[in-house]
């Protein structure tokens, strides 16, 4: 069964035959990719490997992770499970309060202000 790894801290000009090649040493790599960015392609900095067995995986994470990989210390993991598309870690609509919530007291709360409550604003009239 395949196993698919995370590979994080890649140098931007890390390619997808330099992951290939950096994990064959431990076993079969079905596919190897950088994920890079749709508008600039731009590497983000990490990519995913697909291994053929659990074992070869367990053997490449057991070697590759915390070590040097052309002058920066990546990290290897075994990959979470892609979210679904609406599945985010935010929403765009959440921002921690009511909708309405615009930061400082509350719109309803003026008992704080007792020149408010009065009508007594220090100024001669």
């Amino acid at each position: 069964m395949n196993k698919r790894l995370y590979v994080g801290n890649l140098l931007y000009e890390v390619q997808d035959a330099d992951l290939q090649e950096l994990f064959a040493q431990h076993g079969t790599v079905v596919s190897a990719n950088v994920i890079r960015y749709s508008d600039s392609g731009r590497s983000k900095g990490f990519g995913f490997v697909e291994m053929a067995e659990e074992s070869e995986a367990q053997a490449a994470i057991d070697a590759l992770n915390n070590s040097d990989f052309q002058g920066r210390t990546i990290f290897v993991s075994e990959a979470r499970p892609p979210r679904e598309r609406g599945e985010q870690s935010f929403r765009r609509d959440d921002r921690g309060g009511r909708r309405d919530d615009r930061g400082g007291r509350p719109r309803n709360d003026r008992s704080n202000h007792d020149d408010f409550n009065t009508g007594d604003f220090g100024g001669d009239m």
